[in-house]
């Protein structure tokens, strides 16, 4: 399963905001065998946003946007996403509940702020999801998340559309998590030897093997080294292999 990550937010190209969720869904997408094929930040920007995700879809079996969900003005992912996919937002009665319940929440746990800022929630811009969209509980937070078709829709992947949040991220990710997966696996493995000094023998391996060979150098202790591909023998094999080659950090 091949899947694209998008994120979006003025504040990720600003450096305002770490990107934490892009790693972690990298994370969570390898660990069930699927394959991370783009990440990219984009601005809050409607068209930018629906470009991507239109062309994404086309060439992928899933495609994940976080960040830019609710009501405010720069919130336009919602409305990237439908047009991304042809259709028109609507709000449903279960995303429209979900969202009163949760201001609800809030105003009974802190009924000063809520008075002091005179919360007037609104509602549809929080609730607002694609037509014929699968709407995505977010009970850590406000706005719901949403699934745009299905990965065999006519040749079309699926779209997932979380909020920027990561608490909220992790949350959501779980009730769909089982959409997700794949034939790909990693084994890891380390070295004392420098990157320099090793490029014969990953090359020698990833000739032999039907694998993808990775050196990831760490700026303290030994580096890591990374062997990936869809026959888990095969990757067994050409780790052995390699092992067999370099120097390890105990040696």
């Amino acid at each position: 399963m091949d899947v694209a990550i998008l994120t979006v937010g003025d504040e990720l190209l600003a450096g305002d905001t770490e990107n934490t969720n892009a790693t972690w869904l990298g994370r969570q997408l390898s660990a069930r065998g699927a394959s991370v094929r783009r990440v990219l930040v984009v601005p809050d920007e409607r068209e930018t946003i629906a470009d991507y995700v239109r062309e994404w879809r086309d060439a992928y079996d899933a495609v994940i946007v976080t960040g830019g969900l609710g009501g405010t003005h720069d919130d336009v992912t919602m409305d990237a996403v439908a047009d991304a996919a042809g259709v028109d937002l609507h709000v449903p009665d279960e995303a429209r509940e979900a969202v009163e319940r949760a201001a609800r929440a809030y105003r009974d746990a802190n009924p000063e702020e809520a008075e002091r800022f005179e919360l007037d929630l609104d509602v549809e811009a929080w609730a607002t999801v694609p037509e014929g969209a699968r709407v995505i509980p977010n009970e850590p937070g406000l706005s719901p998340g949403a699934k745009v078709g299905d990965v065999d829709d006519g040749g079309e992947g699926a779209i997932y559309v979380f909020p920027g949040v990561p608490d909220e991220v992790h949350a959501m990710f779980d009730l769909v998590a089982e959409d997700f997966g794949g034939d790909v696996v990693s084994e890891i493995t380390y070295t004392s030897a420098p990157e320099g000094a090793i490029g014969p023998d990953l090359a020698a391996v990833r000739d032999a093997y039907d694998v993808v060979v990775g050196s990831y150098p760490s700026g303290e202790g030994p580096n890591r080294l990374k062997v990936t591909g869809e026959d888990p023998d095969e990757v067994a094999d050409a780790l052995a292999a390699l092992e067999d080659r370099v120097e390890h950090p105990s040696d």
